[in-house]
């Protein structure tokens, strides 16, 4: 498999400066058209402003891209059978010549391919409810365990298991920090009730702790920072504790299972919230978007 990294990618790993990968699944299963498009180039517009380069990553036609052009972005938000690529398809998508979008656990994984050190999402997938039954988590978790990356996010959906998703990152050697708070973010909320055990306090910290990681040698695993949406942004706590019980109550009672679950309850949460739950995912990306471009020039500046 040959990526096919873009040369304003390229150029700047080559003079050493930042570059940010961003996931191209919420582009294209994300945000309805035509504001898809318009929020991939203002995330990239984001990154560039910081002083990085973007590296919007997404498969076409069989080959991963690392960077893309203007109209890679627009096929990857207007052309219908885009599929949703994990890391697990990537082989199968490469052998097809298949198109894809990559969700956190194949951006993740073909970054570090191209040797990029930081990524920035929305919110990373984790263990779900009565995983005691369903046996189902997230692939995002045991990849992020053996790929050295630096994942700026909001936390993990709140429609997930918190608690056990963190319990998890703990059992499988992720590291896993706040920005600026000492509580674990929510992804639509500030705050998901739960605390993390360490703060990071700018970007200087972050490239610290990564130059840390690599001195130690340890195993790979990557670094999790948790950056809160700004709580005035956030979805209103009340709103998105009832109507979440109403997405999980619909979810038993229509037999929504598997794969199915994540899209369900995040469009019912969408449907039901008259998109506030939407815009607090966008103003959670946007921050990440910005914080992992600053991380990624301190990372640069050594």
């Amino acid at each position: 498999m040959v990526l096919a990294v873009s040369e304003e990618v390229r150029e700047a790993l080559g003079a050493g400066r930042a570059v940010v990968a961003l996931e191209s699944t919420i582009i294209a299963h994300g945000l309805p058209r035509p504001r898809n498009l318009q929020v991939a180039l203002e995330l990239e517009d984001t990154v560039r402003r910081a002083g990085a380069v973007p590296a919007t990553i997404a498969v076409l036609d069989g080959r991963p891209h690392v960077g893309l052009a203007k109209d890679q972005l627009e096929r990857i938000a207007n052309e219908d059978g885009i599929r949703k690529l994990g890391h697990r398809d990537l082989p199968l998508a490469v052998a097809a010549g298949a198109s894809g979008a990559t969700t956190v656990s194949a951006t993740a994984q073909l970054a570090a391919l191209a040797g990029l050190r930081v990524f920035a999402t929305g919110g990373l997938g984790g263990v779900h409810r009565e995983w005691t039954s369903t046996q189902d988590e997230s692939a995002d978790l045991g990849l992020l365990a053996r790929t050295r990356i630096t994942a700026v996010c909001a936390g993990v959906k709140s429609i997930l298991d918190v608690s056990a998703t963190l319990q998890r990152l703990e059992t499988l050697g992720v590291a896993v920090a706040g920005y600026g708070t000492d509580r674990f973010p929510g992804f639509y909320l500030s705050d998901s009730g739960h605390p993390v055990d360490w703060t990071l306090e700018s970007p200087e910290q972050v490239a610290d702790v990564m130059r840390a990681q690599d001195a130690l040698d340890a195993a790979d695993s990557a670094l999790i920072v948790a950056n809160p949406v700004p709580e005035a942004e956030q979805l209103d706590p009340a709103l998105h504790a009832r109507v979440l019980a109403d997405a999980l109550h619909a979810c038993d009672a229509e037999g929504v299972a598997g794969q199915a679950v994540t899209p369900f309850l995040l469009d019912y949460l969408v449907r039901h919230t008259d998109g506030a739950s939407l815009e607090a995912n966008l103003a959670a990306v946007r921050g990440n978007v910005g914080l992992a471009a600053r991380i990624a020039s301190a990372w640069a500046r050594g």
